[in-house]
């Protein structure tokens, strides 16, 4: 025990002795967990707003065209889809939901692009959460509701009471509500009644946007999914749904490409700057290991002290990088509240893995090259 407390100990002040080399090997991993977190921190961040309309309507079952790929790709549907949908007997209830943008102008006379909601009139399934106002105002006259959210402001900070215009008719906010998630896009959001939303807003002939399903028990919703599309529509699940739509930003787009692309660049520039620094470290130090290894040193010792080496400076640049990219996410989301950076287990994973290979492949290496040095090559001299 002593023995390898002893071996560790010289192990660390051989790695501490030289601050410059200790200081690039810290600073070359923080810098590629920094990269690959921040990157992919963005790449989830995108990917959580992209559902947000799915996310805060909160349906357990979302019948739409088969065409849809996200909640912004709206494809209306024939009134006799909600019919059916509703004859079936597995289905507890069923409503129309409408989904669209339209054009607001604002007290000051400038324009703003909007999110529309219109959620079914007799049962308003996938009202949000209202922080100020009643939710029976939305059946008043030119009633809406606005989400305070980080696009809030870009309508002017309205309060109960405000006029807006939208399309040409007046437009009263009766509440403000929040929502869990923003849009992805940058537009405020608006909500309103079903009938209102498609006598507002200019749409084709086919107005519902999504028909959302309560089914009686879990059990049924397969059957819903066959019947559904019998008729030649789909019916997906809430998480189905958000993994559609995350599937087509990261498949269909230059959003999931790109992302990739950088986090490889940020491996490979940790991996090569740490490699080949602590490669460095091992040559500038073999006099060091030769001695060790001629006064009786074993090789397991040599291993466990370069292997500790490598994950010392392994993990403090990672938990030195995983500081800094947090800090600055906090900074930029003060800052900047249109930035979705967000962290999760699987971006503190990842780097995590990095660093581990980066660990393997500097060790490997080191040590490869500490057990071939014979002891009389460093006293030949």
């Amino acid at each position: 025990m002593f023995a390898v407390k002893g071996i560790l100990k010289l192990s660390y002040k051989l790695l501490v002795n030289d601050k410059a080399k200790f200081l690039a090997l810290l600073v070359g991993i923080a810098f590629a967990v920094f990269l690959m977190m921040f990157i992919t921190s963005m790449f989830y961040g995108v990917l959580a707003h992209s559902s947000a309309t799915v996310i805060n309507v909160g349906a357990p079952v979302w019948v739409m065209d088969p065409s849809v790929e996200t909640p912004a790709n709206t494809i209306g549907m024939p009134d006799h889809v909600l019919d059916a949908v509703r004859s079936m007997p597995e289905v507890k209830y069923a409503v129309p939901l409408y989904s669209g943008a339209a054009l607001v102008k604002l007290p000051d006379g400038t324009y703003q692009s909007a999110m529309v909601i219109g959620l079914d009139d007799s049962s308003l399934v996938g009202r949000p959460e209202l922080i100020e106002g009643n939710i029976d105002n939305i059946y008043a006259e030119n009633g809406f509701i606005a989400v305070d959210d980080v696009d809030f402001p870009k309508l002017g900070n309205p309060h109960i009471g405000s006029e807006l215009e939208l399309n040409d008719h007046r437009c009263v906010i009766v509440g403000i509500a929040k929502v869990s998630t923003s849009t992805l896009f940058g537009l405020p959001t608006l909500y309103t009644t079903y009938q209102r939303a498609i006598q507002y807003i200019p749409n084709p002939r086919y107005t519902i946007s999504y028909v959302l399903v309560q089914p009686k028990s879990p059990h049924d919703i397969d059957e819903i999914k066959r019947q559904v599309h019998a008729l030649g529509y789909v019916a997906l699940t809430k998480n189905e749904f958000i993994r559609r739509t995350v599937s087509y930003y990261v498949y269909h787009t230059g959003v999931g490409m790109n992302m990739l692309i950088m986090t490889v660049i940020s491996f490979i520039v940790g991996l090569s700057i740490s490699g080949q620094t602590f490669y460095t470290f091992i040559l500038e130090n073999l006099e060091r290991f030769g001695a060790l290894k001629a006064i009786g040193t074993k090789g397991r010792d040599l291993i466990a002290m370069i292997l500790f080496q490598a994950a010392f400076t392994s993990l403090a640049g990672y938990g030195l990088g995983i500081g800094l990219c947090t800090a600055l996410i906090g900074f930029a989301k003060l800052k900047i509240p249109e930035y979705f950076g967000m962290i999760t287990y699987v971006n503190l994973i990842l780097p995590f893995v990095m660093v581990l290979i980066i660990t393997v492949v500097s060790s490997y290496f080191g040590v490869r090259r500490v057990l071939r040095i014979e002891p009389f090559e460093i006293f030949r001299g």
